[in-house]
């Protein structure tokens, strides 16, 4: 399975200044989304501004917010909303991981000490809620009822989905339908209405909405299959954590249900043991296991898919400076494997 002809025609990303390039297209926007969330997210409690700006300055991409920049550009939006719009996203986005580590018991994330691993699991739960309620109020401010109902079904099955993985932790048989339906509510979700509500700024044309729309949930896929190909694959330093830490955690991602299917027997029995007892103890064999099987070829492959779907939403709507920022963050996201 490889990747469709419309990936073919943007040149692959592979060096970190190009992000950089890809940022600076919006540089002005998003210098005032990053004087926005440091004020947003002060309060009167102490600890909630306190694990606040840990959370500010522990890094991260910042990808869906960039995302809703880009988009709201690239359909000619020159009002100011898309800035608060930027910023309540990537709070939803914060919130979620901030739950996800307690969730977890994750202690490290972007190569930092996690919130809960400082603070405890109770102030970790309850800043996410703030950042969630602020999200909300940021949305109240942009007073659209069409954003509000796009946001909010997404964070509800943003919620479902996170539910979904938590029900299939340690389950040896998920299959990849079941799993790629996990990742599009947990993961792309957000991506997805990140670039749908900064479509609909300025733009009531049905084709270009959908154009936008599916750009990001195709996006959102191809980088979390990345992440699963990185998680057996990759560099501890450059991900923010251990390779293996999903096995672990006994989360069945692409890798491991690609060995189960494809491998040997004893591959297959080896992962799903090591998916049952939710342990990293034989991971050195389980990443041999995986390799072996063609599960990372595999995986990329599918990675490599999606964004090439995504491409090819973008490939029938207005060219600008702005659509290539998004076809180049496109290919950013799949140069990560290397």
């Amino acid at each position: 399975m490889g990747i469709t002809p419309a990936a073919q025609l943007v040149t692959r990303i592979t060096r970190p200044s190009d992000l950089d390039d890809v940022f600076s297209v919006v540089r002005n926007d998003f210098a005032k989304v990053d004087a926005l969330i440091p004020r947003q997210m002060t309060s009167d409690i102490a600890l909630v501004s306190e694990i606040g700006r840990y959370i500010v300055g522990s890094g991260g991409k910042r990808l869906r917010p960039l995302i809703v920049l880009l988009v709201a550009r690239a359909s000619g939006y020159q009002g100011d909303a898309h800035v608060r719009l930027a910023t309540l996203v990537e709070f939803l986005h914060t919130a979620t991981l901030l739950h996800d580590d307690v969730v977890d018991r994750s202690g490290r994330r972007r190569g930092r000490a996690t919130a809960n691993a400082l603070w405890g699991n109770a102030p970790s739960v309850l800043v996410g809620d703030f950042l969630y309620s602020r999200a909300f109020q940021l949305m109240v401010d942009l007073d659209s009822m069409e954003l509000m109902a796009i946001i909010s079904d997404a964070t509800n099955v943003i919620a479902e989905g996170e539910v979904l993985q938590l029900e299939n932790i340690g389950n040896a048989e998920l299959t990849e339908t079941d799993y790629l339906e996990i990742i599009r509510c947990k993961s792309a979700l957000l991506f997805q209405a990140a670039a749908h509500t900064a479509i609909v700024l300025s733009n009531d044309d049905p084709e270009t909405i959908s154009g936008y729309r599916n750009f990001g949930l195709h996006f959102g896929l191809a980088y979390q299959l990345v992440d699963d190909w990185l998680d057996y694959a990759g560099d501890s330093q450059l991900m923010g954590k251990n390779v293996g830490d999903d096995l672990a955690e006994g989360k069945v991602t692409l890798p491991l249900i690609a060995t189960i299917k494809e491998g040997s027997r004893q591959e297959a029995t080896l992962v799903r043991n090591a998916i049952s007892s939710r342990s990293d103890r034989h991971l050195s064999a389980v990443i041999k296991a995986v390799c072996r099987s063609g599960a990372l070829d595999y995986t990329k492959s599918r990675a490599e898919e999606e964004a090439g779907l995504a491409l090819d939403c973008l490939a029938s709507l207005p060219r600008s400076v702005y659509r290539e920022a998004l076809e180049n963050l496109t290919t950013f996201a799949t140069s990560r494997m290397r």
